[in-house]
């Protein structure tokens, strides 16, 4: 049962509720901006300075970015952090100078208003206009030039440093992903890591891959003199693209197309490294099985079949990478793909259609 009883503390009616009385709004207490006009003024300013330092924090971003060259590892540390440094400050000056806004200068007065039932009624609609024209007093929004420009400011130019980092995924690939390394009679070498030099070179012979193994290659003329110099950064793009795993299955277990009969070398075979979907490195080869799983999102591929799509994600089969044998007994590329390597996403055609 609830009765109501004569108002108290705050000036309102009290009411009790199962016994419980309620105690009402605890004494407004005045904040030194609700009295002084100086300390209002000072708050304001300082409110101000922090939605200035977010614009300055926005525009080092800017100016980071394209100050600190990306190549080498510390490099790489140097761009990070400044460009990090300038998005945090960019957004942290923006939080706390709001956050300050509403402790010292927007109204705190504790107020009750009764519930009512959500309609569209010109009566609502003139409520929730006299709600915002309230919102709009309260916040001094109208009247506080200063911090209403700054804020506006801060916040249009804060959103440059996202179109920055987009800018990153770069234009679309058109032909280059038709164009790897791989080329006629480019060897086929094992992949030790990094870009290797001359010496570093393992050309990989058809008598090296028994059935049931699985090597990571790479084509040969990816070598480096130097793999710390200036060509190295681009050879590994290159790298990245010319990725293939190479396997060897009993040849009565492949489902070989006709038009691929001689795209491989007594059941050894060889497919593009990277995965279709989004680009991830398909590394892991079920020898039971012939399935190659991608570890990013799953999608698995049957070697059997021309490393079709069994599972997952992705849109269309690892391209396949036609190779032979030379006069040495080296495995060879016939030809560099025939398709695009890389993510479907591109949406990019195959060479008999056009790039």
């Amino acid at each position: 049962m609830t009765s109501k009883e004569h108002s108290g503390g705050h000036g309102g009616q009290l009411e009790e509720l199962n016994g419980f009385e309620n105690p009402g709004f605890a004494e407004h207490k005045p904040r030194i901006t609700d009295s002084s006009p100086a300390a209002e003024r000072t708050a304001e300013r300082q409110i101000a300075a922090w939605f200035i330092l977010s614009m300055i924090g926005t525009v080092w971003f800017i100016v980071a970015y394209f100050l600190f060259p990306v190549g080498e590892t510390a490099q790489v540390r140097l761009h990070t952090m400044s460009v990090g440094l300038g998005a945090a400050v960019a957004l942290f000056g923006i939080g706390i100078g709001i956050i300050l806004w509403a402790r010292t200068l927007i109204t705190d007065a504790e107020v009750v208003e009764d519930r009512h039932d959500i309609a569209g009624s010109e009566e609502d609609q003139a409520i929730a206009l006299e709600i915002l024209e309230q919102a709009k007093d309260e916040s001094g929004i109208a009247r506080r030039s200063l911090i209403r420009n700054t804020l506006i400011a801060a916040v249009a130019i804060a959103p440059l440093p996202a179109i920055l980092v987009f800018r990153d995924l770069g234009p679309l690939p058109g032909d280059k992903l038709f164009n790897t390394l791989w080329d006629t009679n480019v060897r086929l070498c094992k992949d030790i890591g990094g870009i290797p030099t001359r010496e570093q070179l393992h050309p990989l012979k058809a008598s090296e891959v028994t059935i049931g193994s699985a090597f990571h290659v790479i084509p040969e003329n990816l070598v480096q003199d130097d793999p710390h110099g200036e060509g190295a950064f681009h050879a590994l793009d290159e790298k990245a693209k010319a990725a293939v795993l190479l396997m060897r299955i009993d040849p009565s277990e492949l489902n070989t197309d006709p038009e691929r009969e001689d795209w491989g070398v007594d059941g050894i075979v060889a497919y593009s490294k990277i995965c279709t979907h989004v680009g991830c490195p398909v590394a892991l080869y079920e020898h039971q099985t012939h399935h190659l799983l991608c570890p990013c999102h799953q999608s698995t591929f049957d070697v059997t079949n021309h490393c079709k799509v069994i599972f997952g994600p992705a849109k269309r089969p690892l391209p396949q990478l036609p190779i032979s044998v030379d006069s040495e007994g080296y495995l060879v590329a016939q030809s560099d793909f025939t398709e695009p390597v890389g993510p479907t996403f591109w949406e990019i055609n195959t060479r008999e259609t056009g790039a």
